[in-house]
Order: structure tokens, then C-alpha cells, then sequence
């Protein structure tokens, strides 16, 4: 695994020092940094994005605190009110936050009639990008407003083997997706990354989902050996570190 630099692309931290809120009865166990470091001592890890769950609403202090202790190589994705102020958006982008986080699958974010407009502002404010934790085959009526987007990911390569046609055409048109979460879809994860990868080379995005809550099947180090294995090492290579870190604009924020 350390023969291959990783930016673990969707990931989050639970740190009981901050507020959680129950999302339909539901409270994660804590993951703290230590916890995570820990779990990835082994990888060439070079940096990543950690993500706002459900359970962390508009809470922003878990955030802006775990960004100031990993470094430079990571960025945040955060999920924010439509009521935010520019002064705010400036200020997460200085503690690294690089995307907005919209959660249809389980709420605890802003609602989807909001989508359009807060991806455009927080584009042009900040360069901000979108990030869609849904399942796939849930957007036909979002494909036309997500392909007009300047910059738009979706998590866990989509969630469900009825979303694929979808998101095959959505990576054709230059959405990023995360090859993440494979605890959790319902499909053949090899044949997903082979058509993926051959439909938009620059679209695929891995990450450990780590700690993997309310996930059928948490992380294992065989997902990343299976890309490797899939995909071969070239292939490899952009999946697990620089497509994500071009997408997350590492080198900008680094330098």
C-alpha cells in the first residue's frame, strides 16, 4: 500500500469535543484524528478531504479544528445554510474548506431547492465545488442542473446498480465521483471503476470513507488493492492520489 500515494478523497472525523446531532435516531462512535492517523499508518497517505456527515449539520468548528491539525495536503468539504455570508465562505477557504456538501440520502444538510443557486455563489466566491451524497438513480431530474455546474462531485461511486447508466453519463460529462464507500452499494464494484474509468479517465476519485458509519461493510484495505488490481498502476495512480488532488486544488492551496 505505501508503493502508492494516497489522497483519501472522502473521509470523517468524530471528535467528541464538538456538537453532534442524532440523524433519525442515529449517533456515531468516536473517530477521532488519532483514530484515523492510526488506521492509515500504513499508506503513503498525502493528503485528503474530510467530510461533513449528517450527524454534523452546519457545525463548523470540527472542521476549521481538524484542517488546522492535518496540514496542508488536506481540504474540507462542509455543509452549510443558504443564509451564509461571504465573510464566512472567505473564512472556511482560508482554514482550507474546498467544497459544499449537499445530503440527499440522509439529510443534516441544506435543502436540494437550494442546490443551483449555493453552487453557483460559493463557486464564484470562493471556487468552491458541489459534493451530492445520493443515490444515483434518484437524480434524472438533477442531471440537467449537475451537468451545468462548474464543478460537481457525487460520493460512493452513486450508491445503486439501477444509478449506473447515470453516472456513466454524468462522468462523460466531467462529474467526479468517488470511489468510495463499496461497503455500500449493491453492485459489482470492479466492472463499476472499469467503465467509469473508461468513460472520463479524470472522474474517478477513491476514498476510504472512514469510519464508515451506518456502512453495510466499513473499509478494508482490500478496497484499495482491488483498484489497483482493476485498474492497473498507472490508472491506479490517478485514482488514488491525482485526480482528487487536482480536483480539491492541493498544489494551489499548498503553495
Amino acid at each position: 500500500m505505501a508503493e502508492f500515494k494516497l489522497f483519501d478523497a472522502h473521509f470523517h472525523i468524530i471528535d467528541p469535543r464538538f456538537p453532534l446531532v442524532p440523524n433519525k435516531g442515529f449517533l456515531p462512535e468516536r473517530y477521532t484524528l488519532n483514530d484515523y492517523r492510526e488506521r492509515l499508518a500504513s499508506y503513503n497517505l498525502c493528503g485528503g478531504a474530510v467530510v461533513s456527515g449528517s450527524f454534523q449539520a452546519f457545525d463548523q468548528d470540527y472542521i476549521v479544528d481538524a484542517l488546522s491539525r492535518l496540514g496542508p495536503g488536506f481540504a474540507g468539504v462542509t455543509q452549510l445554510p443558504f443564509t451564509v455570508s461571504d465573510e464566512e465562505l472567505l473564512e472556511l477557504d482560508k482554514a482550507g474548506v474546498r467544497g459544499i456538501r449537499f445530503n440527499l440520502k440522509r439529510g443534516g444538510s441544506e435543502d436540494v431547492k437550494h442546490l443551483d443557486p449555493m453552487a453557483r455563489r460559493v463557486f464564484e466566491t470562493v471556487g468552491w465545488h458541489m459534493e451530492l451524497y445520493a443515490d444515483a438513480k434518484d437524480l434524472d431530474e438533477l442531471f440537467s442542473i449537475l451537468v451545468a455546474l462548474p464543478a460537481v462531485s457525487i460520493d460512493h461511486l452513486g450508491l445503486s446498480a439501477a444509478g449506473l447508466p447515470l453516472m456513466l453519463e454524468m462522468a462523460e460529462r466531467g462529474i467526479r465521483v468517488k470511489a468510495s464507500g463499496f461497503g455500500r452499494v449493491n453492485f459489482d464494484v470492479r466492472t463499476a471503476l472499469k467503465d467509469l474509468y473508461t468513460a472520463n479517465p479524470g472522474a474517478l476519485m477513491f476514498g476510504t470513507d472512514l469510519p464508515s458509519p451506518r456502512a453495510a461493510r466499513p473499509y478494508s484495505d482490500r478496497d484499495f488493492q482491488l483498484v489497483i488490481d482493476t485498474l492497473g498502476e498507472d490508472a491506479a495512480e490517478r485514482v488514488l492520489y491525482s485526480n482528487a488532488a487536482e480536483f480539491y486544488r492541493i498544489e494551489k492551496k499548498t503553495g
